[in-house]
C-alpha cells in the first residue's frame, strides 16, 4: 500500500503484507503508514471491494477521514498516484532484488527520501519536492568542487559540493 499527499505530490508513506490482503491488513497498513502524523481530512480511493470491508469504513469513522471514491473502470481518475507508482517500478522495482517483506520495506523507505528529497520532477520546474515545500536545500555544486552522493543503493548518483 502506497499513501501519497496529491497537493504536495510527496509519499507519505509505505506499508508491504505479504499474501492476500483482507479488510483488517487494509486497516493495519493504513494506520501504519499514518502513525505519527495527522490523519488526512480526505482519502481518495477506487471501487475495490476492500474498501468496502465495514471495519475499513469504520477505521475511517475512527480516524475522521472522508473517503471520495473515483469513477469505476476510470484508471485516470487517479492520475498522480498510478503516475507515481509507474515510477517506482521503473525506476526502481525492475533494478533492484529483495529477499523479504523487511527488506523491500527499507528499500522502499530509501526511494521514499530520494523521492522527496532528492529527485527533481519536470512538472516542479527542475525543482525537488523539499524545495516547492520550502525546506532547506543543499548548497550548488560547482564544478571544480564536487563529489557524488548515491541514493537507492548506487542506483542513482547526484553531484554535490564538496
Amino acid at each position: 500500500m502506497i499513501v501519497m499527499d496529491q497537493f504536495t505530490r510527496r509519499i507519505v508513506g509505505f506499508d508491504i503484507h505479504a499474501g492476500d490482503v483482507d479488510g483488517i491488513t487494509l486497516c493495519r497498513m493504513f494506520n501504519n503508514i499514518i502513525a505519527g502524523m495527522a490523519p488526512p481530512r480526505y482519502i481518495s480511493s477506487d471501487n475495490d471491494p476492500l474498501f468496502e470491508f465495514h471495519r475499513w469504513q469504520a477505521n475511517l469513522r475512527i480516524v475522521g477521514t472522508d473517503e471520495i471514491k473515483t469513477v469505476p473502470y476510470t484508471p485516470v481518475s487517479h492520475p498522480f498516484v498510478e503516475r507515481l507508482i509507474g515510477t517506482i517500478r521503473r525506476a526502481f522495482l525492475d533494478h533492484v532484488l529483495f529477499w523479504s517483506t523487511v527488506d523491500l520495506e527499507k528499500k522502499l523507505r530509501e526511494f521514499q527520501f530520494y523521492y522527496n528529497q532528492e529527485r527533481v520532477h519536470a512538472s516542479l520546474g527542475g525543482n525537488t519536492l523539499a524545495e516547492v515545500a520550502g525546506e532547506p536545500t543543499a548548497s550548488s555544486a560547482r564544478i571544480v568542487d564536487f563529489c557524488w552522493q548515491t541514493y537507492c543503493r548506487g542506483l542513482v548518483q547526484l553531484p554535490l559540493a564538496a
